[in-house]
């Protein structure tokens, strides 16, 4: 008998938006297949409080070693920057262009990227991404994003776009080359 240690996501809240969240994370994390995108192994939906089933992830997020806070360390050379910066980028782009449904992540940020034993980085909360057709080039929704990453052109005209998730990665990318 093998011990298998997983993440296990639960809302604290337990209302209608939230529930829509589970829901929807189930719908788009189902259609990635990315080795830079953390694996959804389980979920229950049916429960009063929906649980989703990850992989565990040892390493934190990004967010906690770009600001060196309790569980961050300073292996963040430039060549572990230019790798762990790679690796997200990666799942972007099959995101936008690779996956059969192209897919915004709206919330593209330092704390939604995590680090595996070998801190590779895999994106991760698709909670309030979007599946959008090609057809679809502008998508109008209301983002619960945190607003420093937040697309100005979304702010300004309401609509969201592939664009919106460089954008915010651009954001991420300056945090990691300042480390602010």
């Amino acid at each position: 008998m093998s011990i298998v240690v997983v993440a296990i996501k639960k809302s604290v809240l337990v209302g209608k938006t939230e529930k829509e969240q589970f829901v929807n994370e189930v719908l788009v994390i189902t259609k990635i297949i990315h080795g830079n995108v953390v694996k959804l192994l389980d979920y229950c939906l049916e429960e009063e409080v929906p649980i989703l089933v990850y992989e565990f992830i040892p390493n934190i997020t990004l967010f906690h070693h770009i600001h060196n806070e309790e569980g961050g360390t300073s292996w963040l050379s430039w060549e572990n920057r230019l790798r762990v910066v790679a690796e997200p980028a990666s799942a972007l782009s099959y995101l936008h262009s690779h996956a059969t449904t192209p897919i915004i992540h709206r919330d593209v940020k330092s704390a939604n990227i995590l680090l595996d034993d070998d801190f590779s980085a895999k994106s991760s909360d698709f909670g309030i991404s979007k599946l959008f057709s090609i057809k679809e080039e502008n998508v109008n929704i209301v983002v619960h994003d945190t607003l420093m990453y937040l697309d100005p052109e979304y702010r300004h005209t309401g609509n969201l776009n592939e664009k919106s998730d460089a954008y915010s990665f651009r954001v991420v990318l300056s945090k990691l080359i300042t480390g602010k």
